[in-house]
Formats: structure tokens, C-alpha cells, sequence
């Protein structure tokens, strides 16, 4: 079946309250039960100690391949647990058919830790552009959606990034230093700076739903999984945000981007972060 750019608004004028009460099932159905539940032998390590997948994640992801296709017939998943046990399914990223980009549980280490501060992340793509995203944050009961050229709304409310207030210190969340090349620890250096003030970051999600809703003013992150960007990145851009690699380029799901990049609650915001990057490079 041959999916367009046409057939995808169709599907975004009438089903996107199906995608969400997806997202909804999967989490009520296999993240939910297990949050603060776990058992031992239901957390494994992928690449190392701060990079853990439960069976949440995976049972999740499975529910949201199955439903999320059978929604639009013809178009594909690339899901984080999928990609870890076959890196080929990321390509379907840069092919021609919908891909439906998955991240089941984004911020697992808080999860595993019984902390609220995690998400599940859907986006829809074509061509390498996301028209569409879902951003579920269960244990706080929050859900923020947001459609290319529609706008951003956090439980039904429209979303406003805003422009951070004059003369107060920026707020980035950054990188976790396990997860960057001594080149990006360089650049990310900029960042210690007078008038910014760079902390770890939490779920890459929801710190871009931090930024949407004007709470956070920027992120610098140096790993491009699509699966943690997407969602967020249109939910900033739709909300008024903007993004940016160390190119001075908007980033670009299907990769090759120029790292670290930033998302930023407006224009300005991601331009001066990006020189101070630049700088620290």
C-alpha cells in the first residue's frame, strides 16, 4: 500500500484520537502494573549500568507495533527495543513508507527507580518529516499531542514555549556525560558559562514537554536515537520553539547532524546556545 503526504493528513484529521488511546492501552495495559513492581529478573543492562530495559519496555513497544500499524496498513516501526536486537529496522527511518518512531518507556532508569519521571513517546514520519507526536507521561497523568501546523496542546490546552525572562539565568538540561565524545564534553564546556545554568538531563521526553510548556528553556543533547528526539522536537517546534545543531541547521531525525544540538523555548534562544556550543568547541 502507498502511503502520501495526503493520505497522512487524512489519517491526522480522523485518528488521532485513536494513536492516543493506543498510547493509553499500552501503558494502562504493560507499563502501569509494573511501575514500582518489579521484580529482578525483569531488568537487564543493554550497554552499561545507566542503560537498562525492563519488560515494560519491551512488552509496551510490542503492543504499540501491533496497534500503531494496524491503524495505517503500510507503514513501519522503529522501536528502541527493536532497533537494540536488529539496528537494520532504524533504516526504515530514511525509507519511503509512514514509520512510526517508539520510544515505550523514555527515562527507564526512573522508572526502575520508582521515580514518575518517564514517558512514552510516539511520532509519525514521512520522508524524514515528523507531522505528528504523542508525549504520555502515566504516573503524572499528563498527555501532550502535537500535529504539524496544528499546534501543541497538553491535556486538550493549547501549548506555549514562550521566550525565557530577561536578565534570569538560561536553564538547559544536558547530556549525560556517559553518553558523549570528548569533543562533545568540549562544546557542552561552553555551556558553563555566566548567565546559564546546564543540569543533567532527565527523560529526554519529558524535557522537551518542559520546554513546550515554557517551564525549561533549552536542551543540549550529543546522541541523535530518533526515538527520543522526535516527539519532542515537534512538540517544541509547534509550540513555538526551534532547534538547531552546532551547524546552525535544524536537526534531522534520519541523522548525519552536526552534535551537540539544542531545542529552545524560541529562535534566539537556540541561536545563543548553539554560539555558546560553537564556542566551547
Amino acid at each position: 500500500m502507498i502511503v502520501d503526504i495526503e493520505t497522512i493528513d487524512e489519517f491526522l484529521t480522523h485518528r488521532t484520537s485513536d494513536v492516543e488511546e493506543a498510547v493509553r492501552q499500552a501503558a494502562a495495559t504493560e507499563i502501569m502494573p509494573r511501575f514500582r513492581q518489579l521484580a529482578a529478573h525483569e531488568i537487564d543492562q543493554k550497554t552499561g549500568p545507566h542503560d537498562l530495559v525492563t519488560d515494560a519496555d519491551r512488552k509496551a513497544e510490542q503492543y504499540l507495533t501491533e496497534a500503531l500499524t494496524a491503524l495505517l496498513p503500510g507503514s513501519a516501526v522503529v522501536g528502541e527495543e527493536a532497533v537494540h536486537a536488529d539496528p537494520a529496522t532504524y533504516d526504515a527511518i530514511r525509507g519511503t513508507a509512514p514509520v512510526w518512531i517508539v520510544d515505550p518507556v523514555d527515562g527507564t532508569r526512573q522508572f526502575v527507580h520508582g521515580d514518575s519521571g518517564f514517558c512514552t513517546l510516539v511520532a509519525l514520519a514521512l520522508d524524514g518529516v515528523v507531522h505528528a507526536s504523542w508525549t504520555f507521561a502515566p504516573a503524572r497523568d499528563e498527555f501532550a499531542t502535537a500535529i504539524r501546523g496544528r499546534g501543541a496542546v497538553l491535556d486538550g490546552a493549547p501549548l506555549r514555549s514562550g521566550s525565557p525572562v530577561t536578565g534570569r539565568d538560561l536553564d538547559i538540561a544536558t547530556s549525560h556525560p556517559d553518553y558523549t565524545t570528548d569533543e562533545e564534553k568540549r562544546a557542552l564546556l561552553g555551556l558553563r558559562t555566566e548567565g546559564v545554568v546546564p543540569r543533567p538531563c532527565g527523560s529526554a521526553g519529558l524535557e522537551y514537554l518542559a520546554i513546550a510548556r515554557g517551564e525549561l528553556d533549552a536542551t543540549a543533547f550529543s546522541w541523535e536515537a530518533a526515538w527520543d528526539h522526535a516527539a519532542g522536537l515537534l512538540l517544541v517546534e509547534e509550540a513555538g520553539g526551534a532547534h538547531l545543531t552546532l551547524a546552525g541547521e535544524p536537526f534531522r531525525i534520519t541523522g548525519g547532524n552536526a552534535l551537540p544540538f539544542t531545542a529552545a523555548r524560541d529562535a534566539a534562544t537556540a541561536r545563543r546556545v548553539v554560539g555558546l556550543l560553537a564556542a566551547g568547541a
